[in-house]
């Protein structure tokens, strides 16, 4: 493994396991009353491209950061659609 797929690596651990705490708290709580509907929304689809990118180009710390930062803003994203249609508006 090149000095360069190591730096991806790093960087893709540190930016992707942001999201895991947010993650977490959301699933546990529920709540995402100060979260931006409009912001994750497009975290998520951006994150989509990202992962299509890299599987395209064979990028394997562009393909597993955005595997798992997909899968922790759709829990996000999920629970704020939730809450914003139970109370009917963006909150």
């Amino acid at each position: 493994m090149d000095s360069t797929t190591i730096i991806g690596l790093v960087s893709a651990f540190l930016t992707t396991s942001a999201y895991v705490p947010q993650a977490i708290k959301t699933w546990r709580t529920r709540r995402t009353g100060d979260l931006s509907l409009s912001m994750f929304t497009m975290v998520f689809l951006g994150t989509a491209g990202w992962l299509a990118y890299g599987l395209l180009k064979d990028d394997l710390p562009i393909i597993l950061a955005n595997i798992i930062t997909l899968g922790t803003s759709f829990v996000i994203l999920y629970f704020k659609v939730l809450e914003v249609r139970a109370k009917g508006k963006d909150t």
